[in-house]
This record gives C-alpha cells, sequence and structure tokens, in this order.
C-alpha cells in the first residue's frame, strides 16, 4: 500500500450509487484514516464526510429524450471532472453504475494513467454487449451484486468479483424488530426522478382510488427521497384531488426520507422499477411494480433491449427467472391491472405466500460475503493503489 496521503474518487450519479459510495466511503475511511475521498453524489456521500466538487442529487435521468434535455449539464460535468483528474491526479477512481456517463469517464482516466474499479455491473447482459470490451479495457476491477454476473464477464479479461450485495447488509442494518406491519397499509413508490413521478403518479392515484373503493379499510403512504420529487409529489396530488373529489375520503400521507420505515411497516406496495425492488424484497415487501418512458425513449429502447421487455424488466423478476413481482411495461399501467395484482399479494391474498417463499429465495442467492459487501468493495478500492 503506498505510504502518500492517497486521493480516492468515488463517482456516484443516481440515489442507489449515493447511497452504495457513502458506505463504501466510510469503510475507506475506517481501513485508510488518512485518505481522502472526493467524488460525485448526493445528500448520502456528503453526510459520510465525501468532499463533493459535484452534487448529483438532481441528475437522474434515464431515457434518450430525457437525456437530451441535459446534455448540456452532463457535458459540463463531464469536462469538470476531466480538468479536476489532470488538477488533482486521483490515485485510484471507483465509478458507480451509469453507464453512459461512465464509460467515457473511465476511458478518459485510463488515457490519463487513473485506476478506474467499477462497482454495480451494467447491464450488459440485456444490452450494448459492445461495452465489455470497452469496459474491460478502461477498468482495473469490476465488483458485480449480482451472482451471475460473474459469468457474464467470465471472458473478458476484467478482473471480475462478487462479494454479496450491499442491500442485504443495508436492510439487515435498518431493520427494527419493534416494527410490525400492518395488513392494510400500503407503501407508494413512485421513483426518485423527475419524469417517472410524471408518468407513474397519475396512474398510481387512480389506482389507489379503486383500492379504496373495494377495501375503504386501507390506507397509503406516498414516501420518496428526494426534496424536488416530493415538492413534485405533493403539488400533482394536490391536482388529481382537485380533479377527483373522492379522494378527499381516502387516507393518505405524503413522507419524504423515511423509506426504510415504511417498508417495514407496510404490508404491499405499489412501486416504479429501480434498486428499491430488490431492498423491498430484501426486506421481505411483496410489490406490484411498474415503469413508463416518454414513448420516443421507449421504442428506442425496445429495439436495443427486445428481450428483456419481452421476459422481464424488474431485476428481482430477472434474478429468479419468474414473474414473481407482477409487473406493467408502458402502454400496460392500467390501475385496474394494478389494483388487482395488489390484492392478490395482501395478506391473505392468493399470491401472498408463493411472493413471501420467492423473496426468501432471492435473499439467500444474495447473502453469500453480504454481511461485509461495502467493506470488501473498499478493501479492493484501496488494493487497486498499490
Amino acid at each position: 500500500m503506498s505510504h502518500k496521503q492517497p486521493l480516492v474518487w468515488i463517482m456516484a450519479g443516481e440515489s442507489s450509487g449515493d447511497l452504495y459510495g457513502a458506505r463504501i466511503a466510510q469503510e475507506v475511511k475506517k481501513q485508510r484514516p488518512d485518505a481522502v475521498v472526493r467524488g460525485m453524489g448526493g445528500h448520502r456521500m456528503r453526510d459520510a464526510g465525501v468532499d463533493l466538487f459535484i452534487d448529483s442529487s438532481e441528475l437522474g435521468v434515464v431515457g434518450l429524450i430525457e437525456v437530451f434535455a441535459h446534455i448540456g449539464t452532463f457535458i459540463r460535468i463531464f469536462f469538470l471532472c476531466i480538468r479536476l483528474a489532470k488538477k488533482t491526479r486521483p490515485d485510484v477512481v471507483m465509478v458507480i453504475d451509469n453507464p453512459g456517463f461512465n464509460i467515457r469517464l473511465a476511458k478518459r482516466l485510463w488515457k490519463l494513467g487513473i485506476p478506474v474499479v467499477w462497482f454495480v455491473s451494467p447491464q450488459v447482459w440485456a444490452w450494448r454487449k459492445a461495452n465489455i470490451p470497452r469496459i474491460a479495457r478502461y477498468c482495473r476491477k469490476l465488483i458485480v451484486i449480482f451472482p451471475f454476473e460473474t459469468e457474464v464477464w467470465a471472458g473478458s479479461g476484467l478482473e471480475t468479483h462478487f462479494d454479496g450485495h450491499p442491500l442485504i447488509e443495508i436492510v439487515r442494518e435498518r431493520t427494527d424488530p419493534a416494527l410490525k406491519r400492518d395488513p392494510n397499509h400500503v407503501l407508494i413508490l413512485p421513483g426518485s426522478r423527475a419524469h417517472e413521478t410524471s408518468q407513474l403518479l397519475g396512474p398510481f392515484l387512480e389506482t389507489v382510488l379503486i383500492l379504496h373503493k373495494r377495501r375503504p379499510e386501507l390506507y397509503f403512504t406516498i414516501s420518496l427521497q428526494r426534496e424536488q420529487t416530493y415538492r413534485d409529489v405533493v403539488a400533482g396530488l394536490d391536482r388529481f384531488t382537485r380533479r377527483h373529489p373522492e379522494m378527499k375520503d381516502v387516507r393518505i400521507d405524503v413522507q419524504m426520507g423515511d423509506t426504510p420505515r415504511a417498508i417495514q411497516v407496510c404490508s404491499a406496495g405499489l412501486a416504479a422499477s429501480g434498486t428499491v425492488t430488490v431492498e423491498c424484497a430484501i426486506a421481505g415487501l411483496p410489490l406490484v411494480v411498474a415503469y413508463r418512458l416518454n414513448t420516443i425513449t421507449f421504442l428506442f429502447a425496445l429495439l436495443i433491449v427486445r428481450k428483456l421487455f419481452r421476459d422481464a424488466f424488474t431485476m428481482v423478476n430477472i434474478i429468479l427467472n419468474r414473474k414473481t413481482f407482477e409487473e406493467f411495461l408502458q402502454h400496460h399501467v392500467k390501475p385496474k391491472n394494478m389494483a388487482d395484482a395488489l390484492e392478490r399479494i395482501l395478506p391473505g391474498g392468493p399470491r401472498c405466500a408463493e411472493v413471501e417463499h420467492d423473496m426468501e429465495e432471492l435473499r439467500r442467492m444474495l447473502a453469500p460475503g453480504s454481511e461485509r459487501a461495502t467493506a470488501t468493495a473498499a478493501r479492493r478500492l484501496l488494493a487497486t493503489i498499490e
């Protein structure tokens, strides 16, 4: 290990990456207290002591149209990163997921002779397999969080490790044994990005109305992680209620920043596809999952990842290779169908036991090594400096 004070960058562009990056940063400081950790991330990484030169809290976008709308911002951030890398010469850079940005960044860092460790494999097994040799060339190591991904990278020549899924240890640490599930409490997770909530909030609220008419004893919590999406959802709920006065009879709460507790006290949920679906499965909360994109983005994506959309798009279903969480994509996002699916997984519903069994299987699959997943990632990161 180098004896000089190491400079470590951690680059996270989305909410889940911010969560993982914060924990890895804390482990880096435990293992190498003299390390300086800088990077791109959100409030969790900042709270973990990372010196952020870019705040990525509101940068998480998905889709062709959505990215084009922010292209100027991404270009400015990219060249800022390159200028800082040339000036400060970090000893190692960890990039987390976010392939559209990070592949380009890794290439430039590789040209500068700065080692890159990639955490969370891009879904190259579903799309853009041409990225495999590029990432293998530009990166020193890849740390994957799903066991089947080591096989995907086996022939690439890239040093690849599966050290468990960080959400296993995160969920375990968050779990409060005093909390009990309320069979009438339903969680709504409309996403962490503005375009997700704009596409899904309306259909989700219509689903809530249908469920309220069928099961008036149900009550609902909408949980969000970002201030801007919280404001957007509060405003959207107000507009929806003005159009649907019967919504005033529904017991519904909008909260920010307490999703882990909501996951433990609710009995079922309706969620936008994303990392949170894996978190809920690990925590034992059955879900119905939905996703909608801008129409042009969806048609473009369909050309690239047709197989993924035909088989499954929810990570839980992909890992287990079966439809554990019922999922609805694009024009299939229909309130009545989602309400029917939710009733099937509520306590006593016909699919409740099946989904609980599958979630337990998922936990077993992801468990090996997971009790030290982020500590091991930090160790692999620091070892790269040798």
